[in-house]
């Protein structure tokens, strides 16, 4: 359906939410019960939303319905075409974080409605817990960090406080979830370039791992700090991480534990400037993702699985940082374009590193410009900060227009 045309935007600029709502959900084939099960409504109340005409709506619902339908927020008045009062209200980090909640409980819903009535209270509260991380884990594809960073710090002192008055035989359940939240936290800080907080959040990961006794839980958040340092050019760290991981799973690991840390070790390579032993990695987790039976789920539950495009996007990122251009640009790089914006932000910086290294300084920073649209409008320090390493690559004292005009938008950006 052409979003920015026809019934839908009519609709929308008429204040006709629940139309903009039952236009995109019957573009997608889907039913109004499969709609509510999604966002935590029953089929009649999906019937009534849709229905309302320009009456008034729930913010929550509306920002519910719009991710999962994955339409922009301004067609159900939640950007743009929002009225200025309601978009100084919304600009209000009390009001956001209220918002953030309330789709996470959307979100959450459905899950904790099918759950099991137990007369396991801390099971329950365990289980309710994991599905709000879960909940804003989903949103950060399409929330900026520093919007998640403070409900989802907020939900990790709930999960301390509850911690504190469980039972001893219910901690090691508990600080399993912690331990998921903490890595979170842990994701959002260096997504918004502040690689101390982004270091803490990853230890206190491991370390509650390890208070649960979850071996393959540890190892996961081990090698998650393994792949920050990595990719923050601590090779040595690096390396370090994914053997402390690997002694944690013992010798009856998953083959794709085997495939995720070999590429987290190509990138540790990479960045201490190895292509041999980056290679040798490579291939390695290449060789592992193959032996993986396809039906194998992944052994992380709250994570992707890993498959032979995450080798490809691995090494990429390997070839950008070693200078390899015919690494970077003999994968297939649309293949590579997968995950939520953010994330393929940063594998087109990635290949545009491998276009400036094979002098293509036109190609390259075409890229670099889409992806610091990403950056701009998700206020990401990572992926700007990827952007200035990128432009520090090319030294010349006559750049060309593509590249002045780069430098002009990086040019006093401070997030």
């Amino acid at each position: 359906m052409d979003w920015q045309s026809g019934p839908i935007r009519d609709a929308s600029r008429e204040g006709d939410y629940g139309r903009v709502i039952a236009l995109a959900r019957e573009d997608q084939r889907m039913t109004q019960t499969q709609l509510g099960e999604s966002i935590g409504l029953s089929q009649s109340a999906v019937s009534r939303l849709e229905k309302r005409g320009s009456g008034t709506y729930s913010t929550d619902v509306l920002a519910a319905a719009a991710a999962h339908l994955r339409i922009s927020p301004a067609l159900v008045g939640l950007a743009d075409g929002r009225t200025p009062q309601a978009q100084a209200r919304d600009d209000d980090p009390m009001h956001r974080r209220t918002i953030l909640g309330g789709a996470v409980a959307a979100i959450a819903a459905p899950i904790l409605a099918a759950a099991p009535d137990t007369h396991d209270p801390t099971g329950g509260q365990a289980a309710a817990l994991r599905l709000s991380t879960s909940a804003y884990r989903r949103l950060d594809g399409s929330t900026p960090s520093r919007d998640l960073s403070e409900p989802v710090h907020t939900h990790l002192r709930l999960i301390q406080t509850i911690t504190h008055h469980a039972s001893e035989s219910d901690r090691p359940r508990l600080a399993a979830v912690a331990s998921e939240a903490a890595s979170l936290a842990g994701w959002l800080s260096w997504d918004m370039d502040d690689n101390g907080s982004a270091r803490t959040w990853y230890g206190t990961a491991i370390k509650a791992a390890r208070s649960a006794g979850d071996p393959l839980l540890t190892a996961y958040q081990a090698g998650s700090l393994a792949q920050f340092e990595a990719y923050s050019g601590n090779g040595v760290q690096a390396l370090n991480l994914t053997t402390r991981a690997r002694r944690a799973l013992g010798d009856r690991r998953p083959a794709v534990a085997n495939a995720w840390l070999s590429s987290v070790e190509a990138l540790a390579h990479a960045a201490a400037g190895d292509r041999r032993r980056a290679d040798h990695a490579l291939t390695a987790s290449r060789a592992a993702v193959a032996t993986r039976p396809t039906e194998e789920p992944p052994p992380w539950p709250w994570v992707f699985t890993f498959t032979e495009v995450k080798v490809s996007a691995a090494r990429v990122a390997c070839g950008a940082r070693l200078g390899l251009p015919d690494w970077v640009l003999s994968e297939d790089t649309e293949a590579l374009a997968t995950g939520h914006a953010k994330q393929r932000a940063l594998i087109v910086l990635d290949i545009a590193a491998g276009h400036l290294a094979g002098g293509r300084v036109e190609a390259a920073f075409a890229l670099a410009g889409r992806a610091l649209d990403t950056g701009l409008k998700y206020r990401s320090g990572r992926i700007v900060e990827r952007a200035r390493q990128v432009r520090r690559t090319l030294t010349t004292n006559t750049p060309p227009k593509v590249v002045r005009d780069f430098d002009e938008r990086l040019h006093g950006v401070y997030l």
